[in-house]
């Protein structure tokens, strides 16, 4: 898919922009229908990137490869994603995550740092692809379908990689929204205690938030806090991970090298810039209302690129392991909940 943005990005503007806006602009209205979706149903756990993708993965069944989008798939896939991953900076304040706690700050640190070499690991031994697994563990680790697309952009997966570990996370996310409240009950956990556990081990910000929820106000601030302590790692993750596959991945002979993730500097830039208090609150409203727009566009980009077979082709073994690192992070967080006390 690069091709496609390389050759867009030597023409002039003007033949640039007719070039980009076909599939550029497809992908923004799968992105809004997506979120209308969202809204008209009223379940604010329905993720919008979810359902772009499903929408571009069915056009793309049953229209096949459309080459007037290419171009326009590419771009979104690359720039409009990492100014999403920048803009997503000004959700998180470093005053937030500090009053967390140093103890709830470590655990946020240690599941996303051993998680994600984790989940890396076992792949290896199930025969999983690298870079699948990689995706799979990025979005267990730190925050779903956005972990999952910013990674690619060092992991270099190809379409139906993210399509396969999107689908995964979705799953492993919405299980773990649905059971959470209840294994709570069951051990007879504390609100606070339980908002920290859920931001820490499950996927997806929205899910994370919603289980949350479901302790109380008291387990939904803690919660929420937590899951943004993980999503702040985003970006040192995405810079650690780029360092590995840089170093050949586990030794691998001839490895690409990775590019450097400067949309990660940006996106800690935004972080430390919101945190000084110089910008209006309005900016991180816009953030919180454009990011979802621009994520989903850039995973309706993903479906329209994705092949059914060559996704059917991956097998189980991709499932297993989301399963598997699903319960690592569960388990893992619950152990360091228990610590912290």
């Amino acid at each position: 898919m690069a091709a496609p943005a390389s050759a867009a990005a030597a023409q002039p503007f003007p033949q640039r922009v007719r070039a980009l806006a076909p599939g550029v602009g497809l992908c923004l209205l799968i992105a809004l229908v997506a979120i209308w979706v969202r809204n008209l149903s009223g379940i604010a756990a329905l993720n919008p990137v979810v359902v772009a993708l499903i929408v571009g993965v069915a056009i793309r069944a049953a229209a096949g490869p459309l080459p007037a989008i290419k171009p326009g798939l590419a771009f979104a896939v690359r720039p409009l994603l990492r100014a999403a991953i920048v803009l997503l900076g000004l959700q998180v304040t470093l005053g937030q995550l500090w009053a967390l706690g140093p103890g709830a700050l470590v655990l946020a640190v240690v599941v996303v740092f051993a998680t994600l070499p984790f989940t890396i690991w076992l792949g290896q031994a199930m025969g999983v692809d690298k870079a699948l697994a990689q995706l799979i563990g990025t979005g267990t680790a730190i925050c779903g379908a956005s972990a999952i697309v910013a990674a690619n952009q060092v992991a270099r997966g190809r379409e139906e990689d993210v399509t396969y570990a999107l689908a995964v996370i979705t799953l492993c996310g919405t299980v773990s929204l649905v059971i959470f409240p209840y294994l709570a009950e069951a051990m007879g956990m504390g609100a606070r205690a339980y908002g920290l556990w859920a931001g820490a081990a499950i996927h997806e910000v929205v899910q994370a938030v919603g289980a949350a929820a479901a302790g109380g106000p008291e387990a939904s601030q803690s919660g929420t806090v937590m899951k943004l302590a993980r999503v702040f790692l985003l970006a040192p993750a995405v810079l650690a991970l780029g360092w590995w596959v840089a170093r050949g991945g586990g030794g691998e002979a001839g490895a690409v090298k990775a590019p450097v993730p400067w949309f990660a500097f940006g996106f800690l830039g935004l972080v430390v810039l919101g945190s000084t208090g110089l910008l209006p609150a309005a900016a991180g409203d816009a953030s919180r209302a454009v990011v979802p727009i621009l994520l989903a566009a850039s995973v309706a980009a993903l479906g329209l690129s994705t092949d059914l077979k060559a996704l059917k082709a991956r097998g189980a073994a991709p499932l297993a392991l989301g399963v598997a690192s699903t319960l690592f992070i569960t388990l893992l967080a619950l152990l360091g909940v228990a610590l912290i006390g």
